[in-house]
């Protein structure tokens, strides 16, 4: 996972820290560190069902209802995580300002050829754009619309947004929609501004 901790506990696709910032970061954000510096690494994908709890909380960015039938299975969800690691590898490239590994790129471009897809006009020319997909395979189609948002952001007036948490111990990455925002999360934030306090405290 590239996080620097090897074992994960299981957590909950509803107790993620850090939710809702964008649908690539929302993926690599299923892994984070709870309890800080000495913490220890949370991993909310660990079975196929937590993989389609997933799907569907990020229904409005992923429409998995226009996706293919089908089940999310172990296959399925290895495939996610390896989206996710190599995602993970190109935003900590991308946040420290060099060029993201070749192979990490090619993983994110493979997902998105493996269900190329299009938008067409719903029903009337009313409402929103109905995507589309050459795949017949849920798992892939869907795939595919994490690596088309993860290419966006990355390729778009966004990209500079992108941060990763500097707290000590986060691993986590969000978009700075604000210049005031300088954490992933207030938890975060609180937990630095006690640990600075704390210090002064100690050297006074």
């Amino acid at each position: 996972m590239g996080t620097g901790r090897d074992v994960a506990e299981r957590g909950a696709v509803d107790g993620m820290p850090v939710d809702g910032e964008h649908l690539a970061l929302d993926l690599v954000n299923t892994t984070f560190i709870r309890g800080g510096l000495r913490g220890h690494l949370v991993d909310v994908l660990v079975e196929p069902a937590d993989l389609a709890a997933w799907v569907e909380r990020h229904g409005e960015g992923l429409d998995p209802a226009s996706a293919p039938p089908g089940e999310l299975g172990p296959a399925e969800l290895a495939a996610f995580l390896e989206l996710r690691r190599a995602l993970r590898a190109v935003l900590t490239a991308v946040v420290a300002g060099g060029p993201a590994a070749d192979a990490d790129v090619a993983v994110v471009n493979g997902a998105l050829r493996a269900a190329p897809g299009w938008a067409e006009l719903p029903p009337g020319a009313v409402g929103r754009a109905v995507p589309r997909s050459l795949a017949g395979e849920r798992g892939r189609v869907l795939l595919a619309r994490v690596a088309q948002a993860a290419v966006e952001l990355l390729t778009g007036e966004r990209r500079d947004s992108v941060k990763a948490c500097p707290a000590p111990g986060c691993i986590l990455f969000f978009l700075q929609q604000h210049a005031r925002r300088a954490w992933c999360s207030t938890s975060c934030g609180t937990r630095v501004r006690v640990a600075r306090h704390s210090r002064r405290h100690a050297e006074e």
